[in-house]
């Protein structure tokens, strides 16, 4: 039986696309999902109950609330539904996924002629990853109606062989060369990141350009493709992220609330520091935009002098990220948030007020132990909203220990960020720490120098797998002779 606040919620639901929550009677988010259609989808939970399967029926029995955000269109809620997982852990999505994972597409931008793969686990391998994707069956559908319009290579070209059928209907590149090719990814990267506007303003620009100066053939091409963008929405819509009415995203309105910041924060990074004992000292910025994580933003640091000192890591972290030149190219954050407690905040603070001194920018820390929201002791607090959201303030001299409920919104936005930037770290970590023990036993293979070992990483991923392959393996990267000798260097 509905309770009067669930019935009346269903009857205002839209017919938009977007993510919708199902909570329990305590308020906690138990499942995420999204929608093509909110009204139809989240209604057919409580049509024909008989028909359920078993795990579904207990979901339903423990709904009591719903909340959804509207989305410009299937991509964007695929995109948002992903991150909210991420964010809140819904027990009933990891009991309904069936162990499915998450797919993100994969292209590497160095090679001459790239191509478009998918992936379920990016790697730090210098490639860029977009996603996640909840469902790769609409994203691989997304990418084939791109492809018309901006045709790619699903796997390395081997130029000078015979034409394929993709060439021939169109679907790979043809008659250009490889800055070409890549300026043509790069709008294609750029309507997948939703940025369509921009990538139909330049088209324009171009087809303009391109008939001013007589290339009336380029012209008509730039125009065709123009033409495909408009009609693509018919078929299915990449929407802008800053179209997303964030307003609607709970924990970004109640930092809004709490910390008296003057708008929802649409840009929030995370910064981690990763190293073992002091060597291969690394640290990671992972970039939130409207609340869901944007990794073609994310950059990695190698500290310049390995120490075991965070705190001093910290400071040429925020140091070399506020540098003259860096927030020209990155722009600024509404909110910085340090993985660790006083010390950390303390230190990020510190550099950030030499590189901007009259900054307005939010820094908190965030203590793994007890899920601590630190912050300093004159900054801004909403008590009453803070009491709204059942948390507690403990003062000292300079800092302000601000407890929230582990359920709160907030602190799951907060925690997904603190985890990101702490999984980012820790790659780019071991994967400085993979090359240097390869480059210590490699260097001692005579005729290997930093271009093959680099193409030996890049191939088989560690020295292990180097070690392990067979010799005409090795021989496909780096020839015949190199190969025998590596080989018969592990063979020692």
């Amino acid at each position: 039986m509905l309770n009067p606040k669930l019935r009346e919620k269903l009857s205002t639901l839209p017919v938009s696309p977007g993510v919708y929550f199902h909570k329990d009677a305590m308020g906690e988010i138990i499942y995420v999902g999204k929608a093509s259609i909110l009204k139809n989808r989240v209604k057919q939970y409580f049509h024909n109950y008989d028909r359920l399967d078993a795990k579904t029926k207990s979901l339903v029995s423990d709904i009591d609330d719903i909340d959804w955000i509207e989305t410009d269109g299937e991509i964007d809620a695929l995109f948002l539904e992903a991150e909210m997982v991420k964010r809140y852990m819904p027990k009933y999505n990891i009991l309904l996924r069936d162990d499915k994972s998450l797919y993100y597409i994969r292209i590497d931008m160095k090679n001459d002629w790239p191509f478009i793969d998918f992936t379920r686990n990016p790697l730090d391998d210098g490639a860029e990853y977009f996603g996640p994707f909840y469902n790769g069956f609409l994203i691989k559908k997304a990418l084939r109606y791109l492809r018309k319009l901006f045709p790619y290579y699903i796997k390395p070209p081997v130029l000078g062989s015979r034409p394929t059928l993709d060439e021939h209907i169109g679907l790979t590149p043809q008659g250009i060369n490889s800055d070409q090719y890549k300026k043509s990814l790069r709008n294609l990267i750029g309507y997948i990141q939703g940025n369509r506007k921009d990538v139909i303003k330049n088209l324009e620009i171009a087809m303009k350009t391109a008939a001013k100066d007589k290339e009336f053939e380029q012209a008509a091409k730039i125009r065709n493709q123009l033409f495909g963008l408009y009609e693509l929405k018919k078929h299915i819509f990449f929407g802008d992220k800053e179209s997303l009415d964030i307003s609607k995203d709970q924990a970004l309105k109640d930092l809004k609330d709490l910390f008296y910041l003057e708008r929802e924060p649409r840009r929030i990074e995370g910064y981690d520091i990763s190293h073992m004992s002091g060597t291969n000292v690394v640290a990671s910025m992972v970039v939130f935009k409207n609340g869901v994580s944007s990794r073609s933003d994310y950059r990695k640091f190698k500290i310049h002098i390995d120490k075991n000192d965070d705190f001093a890591n910290m400071r040429e972290v925020i140091s070399r990220r506020f540098s003259p030149k860096n927030q020209k190219a990155w722009g600024l954050a509404d909110i910085l948030l340090i993985d660790g407690g006083k010390g950390q905040l303390d230190a990020a603070n510190n550099a950030l007020n030499l590189c901007l001194p009259s900054h307005n920018l939010r820094t908190f820390g965030l203590a793994k132990r007890e899920e601590q929201i630190v912050l300093r002791s004159g900054d801004l607090i909403n008590r009453s909203k803070l009491l709204q959201l059942s948390g507690t303030i403990e003062l000292s001299d300079d800092f302000a220990l601000i407890n929230l409920p582990g359920s709160s919104h907030i602190i799951k936005l907060l925690q997904r960020i603190r985890n990101e930037s702490h999984r980012f770290a820790v790659s780019y970590h071991s994967s400085l720490k993979s090359k240097q023990q390869t480059k210590s036993l490699l260097d001692d293979v005579a005729g290997i120098g930093p271009k093959t070992k680099s193409k030996l990483i890049r191939k088989f991923g560690s020295l292990h797998n180097i070690a392990s392959v067979s010799e005409s393996d090795l021989a496909t990267v780096v020839g015949n002779e190199k190969a025998k000798r590596i080989s018969a260097y592990f063979r020692m």
